[in-house]
């Protein structure tokens, strides 16, 4: 199994629109071949920087399906508007990715 996120620092007022932008996007993660789940998460709050922490986590049967996620055309289509929502962002999203060592 691989695990692939994004960490978001989502600026203080932004939460709302950046929530709304996820949960009314038109997602094809389930057409594609090897996706298991997906979440958004929301973080703590840092109100020194002024910005909520979220992250996007996408559980895969392998790396090579959710590389094969990266280069389809679903992908691009689903990246195709960022950068012209309302969320206002610090800084670019961070990408991590695992691969699982033991667990279901």
């Amino acid at each position: 199994m691989y695990i692939a996120m994004n960490r978001f620092k989502v600026q203080t007022g932004s939460e709302g629109n950046f929530e709304a932008m996820w949960k009314n996007r038109d997602s094809s993660l389930a057409e594609m071949k090897g996706f298991r789940e997906f979440h958004l998460l929301r973080g703590p709050v840092n109100e020194t920087e002024g910005y909520t922490l979220f992250a996007s986590h996408t559980a895969w049967a392998s790396h090579d399906d959710f590389v094969a996620w990266t280069k389809s055309e679903n992908f691009r289509a689903a990246h195709r508007n960022v950068g012209t929502t309302k969320v206002h962002y610090l800084g670019h999203p961070q990408f991590e990715g695992f691969s699982v060592v033991e667990g279901a």
